[in-house]
């Protein structure tokens, strides 16, 4: 009986965590700055992602990832600049978008499997980064038919010093918020 009541306080309180990052992605991933030589926006997905997953681990954080896409596909405006729809997924952005489940993936294994030191889980944030590029500068690339220079021009150099800035936030305030939910919980 008493293990009955733990382990439904852990599904709660998973549900919850779960549900709450959702919301938390859906409300600052649409934050996004144009730049004239991209069509691709700035926005605070790649914030949201690697924050997901230091706090609710690889399968949870993943979840939340997938949740978020779905909700933006099925209509909800929570890609960035407010945009949604399966539209929105199969045009110029949509590359990056469906980038962050393996980003989500690939950071979660390096952190558990490095235990949550620090080397480890910066290659995976660095990896995760790379496999979302890669997802969106091929999509990009077949949307716009780019080359390769010309994807790399517009679809990552203008993004990597904010994007490596927003990792590192991700990482400290995630570390930070999951300790403190630990102690909580």
């Amino acid at each position: 009986m008493k293990n009955n009541r733990a382990l439904r306080k852990y599904n709660v309180a998973s549900l919850v965590l779960v549900s709450a990052m959702t919301a938390i992605m859906c409300l600052i991933c649409p934050i996004m700055v144009s730049l004239p030589i991209s069509p691709i926006p700035f926005s605070l997905g790649t914030l949201a992602v690697p924050f997901a997953v230091t706090l609710l681990g690889t399968k949870k954080g993943t979840i939340c990832v997938l949740m978020y896409i779905l909700l933006g596909a099925v209509g909800l405006p929570v890609y960035a600049g407010f945009m949604s729809g399966f539209g929105t997924l199969l045009g110029s952005t949509g590359g990056y978008i469906v980038g962050y489940i393996p980003f989500a993936v690939i950071y979660g294994f390096f952190t558990e499997k490095g235990k949550n030191r620090w080397c480890p889980t910066f290659l995976g944030l660095l990896l995760g980064t790379v496999s979302c590029y890669v997802t969106g500068c091929l999509w990009l690339a077949f949307h716009h038919a780019l080359t390769l220079k010309e994807v790399l021009v517009v679809g990552v150099l203008p993004y990597l010093v904010g994007d490596i800035i927003k990792l590192i936030i991700a990482l400290l305030l995630g570390r930070q918020l999951k300790t403190r939910l630990a102690r909580a919980l």
